[in-house]
């Protein structure tokens, strides 16, 4: 069992690898949809810092806008106004309202993205000989040492289908590490889960992360999720989306999974709740009102 941090532990500590790459700024971000002549607002001047080699948690209610941000990042959306930053490198912004999609960004669905028809070496080596980075036999190689690495040894030659949802979701996180990104963004990668399945996943994933010096921005709804997996937390209003809290979160790296048991991490479940559940009555009141 994990003893309550110390005084002097009253910031969590970044591997020893932290990235050098990888910072997010979001800086007075407004979204405004207009269909049908209705303007929405999605995003209402939301700000937000993410450091390089971080993996920061985005909670809020469905529907709230967090989808929106994480598609304008990746360049998938445009902004109505205010700018995005990576590394200091504006993505979008005045005169860009769009960043372009690139490979320093890879999103993880929720549904999943590897080819069914592929077996997980070929999905996993698929993107560097697509994009003309590496040779079929380099791309190859270097698939089999990250499924190592990742715990993947022994499912190679077989197909997405043959394999546990679980195990599926390794290898998507893997294949978007072959295009050595600067930055993962995950859209609820675990939602489908049990919940044994998924905390062995979150293990996991921290095993990944430790090995690779990329930033995560990773949305969730579960907020024991949350705070189990990240340096800091940011919760979002109800739509439009902006931050109401932004938490660092203390539990010092490499955690495991006693880290649940430990007084700090009840302290901060009971900090965030009241929070996170307020916006959620804000976010249920508003879809009685709309239906």
């Amino acid at each position: 069992m994990m003893d309550a941090p110390s005084a002097s532990l009253q910031r969590p500590r970044r591997p020893t690898h932290a990235a050098s790459q990888g910072a997010i700024r979001i800086e007075d971000v407004v979204k405004i949809y207009d269909p049908e002549g209705a303007a929405v607002m999605a995003v209402d001047h939301c700000s937000l810092d993410i450091a390089a080699g971080e993996i920061c948690m985005i909670v809020g209610p469905s529907g709230c806008g967090k989808t929106t941000l994480l598609n304008a990042i990746a360049g998938f959306h445009s902004i109505t106004s205010g700018s995005i930053y990576l590394d200091g490198e504006m993505l979008c912004g005045p005169g860009r309202p769009q960043a372009a999609p690139g490979a320093d960004r890879i999103v993880v669905f929720q549904n999943g993205a590897l080819f069914p028809w592929k077996t997980n070496l070929e999905n996993v080596a698929f993107g560097p000989i697509m994009q003309g980075k590496m040779k079929p036999r380099e791309a190859y190689e270097k698939a089999r040492d990250v499924m190592a690495d990742a715990g993947l040894s022994g499912t190679e030659h077989s197909f997405p289908g043959e394999i546990s949802s679980g195990v599926r979701r390794r290898v998507e996180i893997v294949r978007a590490l072959m295009n050595q990104p600067k930055v993962l963004l995950f859209d609820e990668p675990y939602r489908a889960l049990d919940s044994l399945t998924k905390s062995v996943m979150h293990e996991a994933l921290l095993e990944i992360y430790y090995k690779n010096k990329v930033t995560i921005f990773f949305i969730t709804h579960d907020l024991e999720e949350a705070i189990f997996l990240g340096h800091k937390l940011a919760i979002m209003t109800t739509r439009p989306c902006r931050p109401k809290k932004i938490l660092e979160i203390d539990i010092p790296h490499p955690r495991d999974y006693s880290a649940l048991t430990s007084p700090r991490f009840r302290e901060l479940m009971e900090e965030t709740a009241d929070a996170v559940h307020e916006e959620a009555r804000k976010a249920f009141e508003l879809g009685e009102k709309e239906g």
